[in-house]
């Protein structure tokens, strides 16, 4: 199978079959290479994966791309919007609420056995740090490269190749991505304003994931804050099942709700991921997992192909951020800052009788009539913004707007346009 996707690459490489050739049908060409439909049928995969063919079934596959570089599709998408626009499309922290880090780098900096080869899965000062507000007593501890980072290397490290993996729906365009990459089949999972359905999580189930991958606390998209009920009911249905559990707190401390986790229920299949990008700085690429010691072994040995471990200067200055009373200070009025902006906008919605939830992140997600009707109206005023779609593997129709970088000034200007996207019928405002 790698065989004939290897050679097949070559000829679209070489351009013996340029960009827009439709390749034959799998039946014709399997007995023509005395192989199995079933193998050409993998080896077809193995190239969607690259996304350098595309289509299947009865219309047949064409050559797309002549490039084997994986693209996170989702991610790239986004534009460059130039000078002059409001960009409320990336929800990003405000690097003026960020901690400074030149003393905690220069605390890093003397980390014990700094450059050395020895894998360390996590230095002991950090997991010092990290264990008192942990949400429940964990096996192991493993520092990473970042949350993203986590999730990538331990889907691969855990998850077998083509299973299904149940997910959130909505949820980050970048975990969509990485399960794109993967080619693993996706089992959205539908959430209200407390977290996954039941009835939804319970149909998922039916098909035998291997995984179901949710964010605890504050969902990163929505804004929704998991209740303590839904999260018990979730680990109900999980109960009688060999299903990882795979909790991704994305938003960190920005939420001042209570952390919760299905690992004192699970330790042996949990793993709870919380990242400090949001919190700390994004250029800390630092997160910290937990799950049993088994699990973390498993993720250890797959990242020894790679970088192997997370830079000490890193986890050493995020471990003296942790500890240090002044960083605790800026993080609450961080905390307290992105509040007040998101509700400052929700405030002026419903002035104009669009109605929101004001959540708990760093953005909000509100339904409209039309995607493409939103996007093109806001955009017409200055204002970028994300289609709910990027979000989804379903069908959805709404916009995801970031807060954390709305300034007072711009707030009714992006709500009067916010008013004017929701729905096609409106008069101007």
């Amino acid at each position: 199978m790698r065989g004939i996707a290897r050679e097949t690459g070559a000829l679209i490489r070489s351009g013996a079959l340029p960009v827009g050739t439709k390749l034959p049908p799998v039946r014709d060409l399997a007995f023509a290479l005395g192989v199995s439909p079933a193998t050409i049928s993998q080896a077809w995969s193995e190239l969607r994966r690259y996304k350098i063919i595309g289509g299947r079934g009865r219309n047949g596959a064409w050559v797309l791309a002549d490039r084997f570089a994986a693209r996170p599709e989702r991610h790239l998408s986004g534009g460059n919007y130039g000078p002059g626009v409001l960009n409320l499309a990336i929800a990003e922290p405000d690097v003026a609420l960020l901690p400074p880090l030149d003393v905690a780098l220069a605390r890093g900096a003397r980390a014990e056995k700094l450059n050395s080869y020895e894998r360390v899965r996590i230095l002991p000062e950090l997991e010092a740090a990290v264990r008192p507000s942990w949400p429940y007593d964990p096996g192991a501890f493993l520092a990473t490269n970042g949350g993203y980072n986590a999730i990538y290397t331990l889907l691969h490290a855990l998850v077998p190749h083509g299973a299904p993996v149940a997910i959130e729906d909505p949820t980050a365009l970048r975990l969509l991505d990485i399960l794109e990459d993967l080619d693993v089949p996706i089992l959205p999972v539908e959430c209200d304003r407390e977290g996954p359905l039941p009835n939804s999580l319970a149909r998922a189930l039916q098909q035998r994931p291997a995984a179901f991958l949710f964010q605890p606390r504050v969902h990163s998209v929505t804004g929704a804050c998991m209740s303590a009920a839904r999260l018990e009911a979730v680990g109900d249905l999980l109960a009688d099942t060999n299903v990882l559990i795979i909790e991704d707190d994305g938003i960190g401390d920005i939420s001042d709700a209570p952390r919760i986790s299905l690992g004192r229920r699970f330790p042996d299949r949990v793993i709870h991921i919380l990242s400090y990008s949001k919190t700390h700085g994004p250029d800390l690429r630092l997160a910290v997992l937990s799950s049993s010691a088994t699990i973390v072994e498993q993720i250890q040995s797959y990242r020894s192909f790679s970088a192997g471990w997370t830079s000490r200067i890193l986890q050493a200055a995020t471990a003296w951020l942790l500890q240090d009373g002044a960083t605790a200070a800026l993080v609450e009025r961080a905390r307290e800052i992105y509040r007040c902006r998101r509700e400052h906008l929700r405030d002026e919605l419903a002035k104009r009788s669009v109605e929101i939830d004001a959540g708990f992140g760093l953005s909000v997600f509100i339904p409209v009539a039309l995607e493409s009707y939103a996007l093109v109206t806001l955009a017409a005023r200055g204002i970028a913004v994300y289609a709910g779609a990027k979000f989804s593997a379903q069908q959805t129709s709404a916009i995801r707007v970031a807060t954390s970088i709305l300034r007072d000034e711009h707030v009714k200007h992006v709500a009067d346009s916010i008013a004017l996207a929701v729905d096609p019928t409106r008069e101007g405002i």
